[in-house]
This record gives C-alpha cells, structure tokens and sequence, in this order.
C-alpha cells in the first residue's frame, strides 16, 4: 500500500483516539453537576431554593392590665404614665436588630446558614437562597443596642444562648429582647412562605412607695433572683449559683406627688417548685400570666432608707435594711406592680399576701445578705 496513504490513515485515527479521549474527560468532569442538581430522582438536598421568610414581633404583655389594676388613685394614675413611658422602649413589638441561625439537624447540629438585617421594624420578609433540607431556625432580635445580653456560643444550635453580664450588680436591661424557634423543611420546586413568630424574652418589675408623709430623699432600691441567661432551642432559662443584684430606676411624676416607683427590667423569676420546668410558657395561651402563689420567695426587692434618730443632743443616721419578698413567679412579657408603704422607722410595709418583708434597723453593710433563689 502507499505510505503516503497509511500515514494519512494513522495520522487520522490518532486525531480521532484525541478527540475521543478529551470527550471522555469532560465527561467525567460534568458527572457530578448533572447528577447534583438535573437528573430526575436523585437527591436534590445540595441545590439552593429561594425561600420567603416573614418575621413578625409578638408582643404578649399584661403592661395595661398590671397598670390598670394596680395604679387607681389620681396619685396612681400620673406614675403610671411616667412608668408607661419609661417602658416604652422595651414593651414594644419594634424590631432595630435581627439576627437569624439555620442549623443542621443531624449530628452536632453545626449552623449552616447565618444572616444579619436591620429591620426598624415591627415585621420584615426576607427571600432567602437555602439548599433543600431540614432546618431548624433561631432568630433573636434587639439583642445590639442591649449592652447586658449578648448572643453567644450560636455556632451550635443547642449552644446558642443569651448571656447576661457576670458581674455581682447590674444595671437593667435596655431592650425588649425578642426570640424564635422553628424547624423548617426547605422543599425543591415549590414556592414557600414561613412565618416566624418572635417572642419577648425579658420581663420588667416596679416597686411603689407611698411615703406617708416621710422623705423618699436617698432610698435605693435593687431586685434579684432572676434568670442569668437564655437557652433559645430549648426555650429554657439558666440561674447561676448566686443572683445577681439589679440597680432600679427612680421614677417620679413631673409635678412632685408623693408616691415615686423603682423599676428594674430583667430575665424572669424560677416557676414555683412544683412546676418542675424552666421553659418559657408565655406565648399566647388565654392567661399567660396567671401562676400559682409559692411556698417559697422566688424573687425579692431590697430597699435601703436612710433614716434619722435622735442621738444625745444631735441627729445620728441610720440605714434600715427592707427585704420584699415576692412569691409569684416573673414571667416573659409581665410588668409586675408591687405597692407598699413607708414607716416611720424607715422600714417598708406591705399589706398583699402576695409579699412578706423582713427589716433590719440600723443596717450596716458589712450585714447584707443575698438569698439564694
């Protein structure tokens, strides 16, 4: 045969083996995107999918029902309007921060997914590109502008957590803190809208004096027994060893009356003993504020009233040490009203079965005594 000829057949069939060759190759190299998101019947759960996601604040509080009730008088009445006003940025349904976790359901629960929005706002939807599987979500709002609570340990979700400043005496909390749990099965090919409801997490307590007629100049009032953190999956409150002790602030009315209030805003009280629970129960149920009378304190007041008694031919002062003790729990969303009086010695008193007092006369502070709660 022609060389010329065999040549050209080699030199053909070698061009050919090539291109056959790079065509296998690339084969090989679009496997995996075909079988990941195209070929019917093989799972989908890496391809994304947009997912609407509506956010709306809850607010279930008793704030008008407390003020109402407990506040009557003319004198009432104008504090409970200096109290309403002082709550008014906490005991909102207004959203400034959200930040929301998609986790893993499986294993250590990893978060896969994190997104942070601004959402000045009592509600926002936001379109979400999430890959099809099951989620579960915690979304926690107002937690920025809070310097007491700040999220921690959300890289897991049964870790997440809203942690509360460690110190042996704090300042209130600044905000309404907000929060939602909920599983999520994102789907593939199919339009879907959740709608995450969130929650308050914190509560607010105010102690109102009548003074009878005595000076109100120098008291200082502070609260304890209440939560020091915030499990969001499991809706559960922490409480450390030793509660901490919570600074109030001094409420009075514009035109001087009688009566001035102390109010604080923390994490909630324990539940009562019997109620072997720590969850969060307030959501919407008919009446999430209701809760049965403890044998025990759950929660306290402690007042401090500088007082003057007649020491030989001058005045000496004296401090005189009241510990209110409350025996209903303080739950999420409750703006809890406890009235009581001034007596002549400094001492508070207090007619509600709800409360007992114990007074220390002459008070020092190397005799403070913090209950464990």
């Amino acid at each position: 045969m022609n060389k010329c000829i065999m040549d050209k057949r080699y030199v053909g069939w070698t061009v050919l083996s090539g291109l056959w060759r790079c065509l296998s190759v690339c084969l090989i190299i679009l496997m995996p995107i075909l079988e990941s998101c195209s070929v019917i019947d093989e799972d989908l759960s890496g391809c994304e999918e947009k997912a609407k996601v509506d956010y709306e604040l809850r607010l279930v509080t008793n704030m008008t029902t407390e003020l109402t009730t407990k506040l009557t008088t003319k004198t009432d009445l104008k504090l409970a309007e200096e109290l309403r006003d002082h709550l008014s940025g906490v005991f909102t349904d207004y959203a400034h921060d959200i930040d929301l976790s998609f986790y893993d359901t499986q294993g250590d629960s990893a978060r896969l997914q994190h997104d942070e929005h601004f959402m000045d706002a009592n509600q926002a939807s936001y379109t979400l590109n999430l890959p099809m599987r099951q989620y579960m979500h915690l979304a926690t709002a107002n937690i920025l502008d809070n310097p007491l609570v700040t999220l921690e340990d959300d890289d897991f979700c049964h870790h997440s957590i809203l942690h509360q400043i460690e110190r042996d005496t704090i300042d209130s909390h600044t905000t309404g803190i907000f929060t939602a749990r909920q599983p999520m099965e994102v789907l593939g090919g199919v339009d879907q809208n959740f709608n995450v409801h969130l929650y308050m997490a914190n509560c607010s307590a105010t102690l109102v004096i009548n003074p009878r007629g005595h000076s109100t100049e120098g008291i200082q009032v502070y609260a304890t027994g209440f939560a020091t953190g915030f499990q969001i999956c499991d809706s559960t409150y922490i409480f450390s060893e030793t509660s901490p002790i919570v600074r109030t602030t001094r409420l009075e009315t514009k035109d001087g009356s009688r009566e001035v209030g102390f109010c604080c805003v923390t994490f909630p009280s324990r539940e009562p003993v019997e109620n072997t629970t720590e969850t969060r129960t307030v959501i919407e149920t008919e009446e999430p504020f209701i809760s049965e009378e403890s044998d025990e304190a759950l929660w306290a007041f402690h007042v401090y009233v500088p007082h003057q008694e007649p020491a030989g031919t001058r005045m000496k002062v004296t401090t005189t040490q009241s510990i209110v003790y409350v025996k209903r729990s303080q739950r999420a969303g409750e703006v809890t009203v406890i009235k009581v009086s001034l007596g002549d010695n400094g001492e508070i008193e207090s007619e509600s079965p709800e409360v007992s007092v114990s007074v220390t006369l002459d008070w020092k502070p190397g005799s403070t005594y913090n209950p464990e709660f």
